[in-house]
């Protein structure tokens, strides 16, 4: 066993990746108070805006880092579809997106709600959406990965909801609160290691 430093203006990370090859037996969506709208061709602001307050709390930056012209690529691309989640006063607090770019693999990409609607049993009712929204003619994997920087029940979720770990990677990254990308308050969870030691 051997520990592999990691200096401290990085984050390291284990991501699992998970797949559902078989499409779930049909089943009632669980009762919810939010709705999904499909979000066509979203702008960037609104969309990084979404994006910054689903992500924030567990440290996603990758597309608050992408270029405009690849970002609008992914996000305007026919085959990534892409829905907000909105609660009662309509108001956006969640985030889907499938990526069906790479036939005949559909990828969760993002899934996602405000942290004040977790633990409610929103998040079974989003991805019993993503489940049947996936399943498209022609489909043959459903697939996500997370990592341990998200919400520790994340992993036991995915594995609840159908899906099977098939692979572990190790990501390693600059800390996005010290490249300013991210508040510096970002995922209090997650230590910024610039800091002086207190006495």
């Amino acid at each position: 066993m051997s520990l592999t430093p990691v200096p401290d203006h990085q984050i390291a990370t284990i991501v699992t990746h998970l797949e559902m090859r078989n499409r779930p037996r049909p089943a009632p969506l669980p009762d919810s108070p939010l709705r999904l709208v499909p979000w066509k061709s979203p702008s960037l602001a609104a969309y990084r805006a979404l994006f910054r307050r689903v992500g924030e709390p567990w440290l996603w930056f990758s597309r608050l880092v992408m270029p405009d012209e690849s970002l609008t690529a992914i996000i305007h691309d026919p085959a990534v579809a892409i829905y907000a989640v909105i609660d009662p006063r309509g108001i956006e607090v969640g985030l889907l997106e499938l990526d069906f770019r790479i036939a005949p693999d559909c990828e969760l990409s993002f899934f996602g709600l405000v942290a004040e609607l977790t633990g409610r049993g929103n998040g079974k009712w989003l991805l019993a959406q993503a489940r049947s929204l996936a399943w498209r003619k022609g489909i043959e994997r459903f697939w996500v990965h997370t990592c341990t920087l998200d919400s520790p029940a994340a992993l036991g979720f995915y594995i609840r909801g159908g899906f099977t770990p098939f692979a572990r990677d190790v990501e390693i990254f600059a800390d996005p609160r010290l490249t300013g990308h991210l508040p510096r308050d970002a995922a209090p969870h997650v230590p910024l290691l610039d800091q002086p030691a207190s006495a």
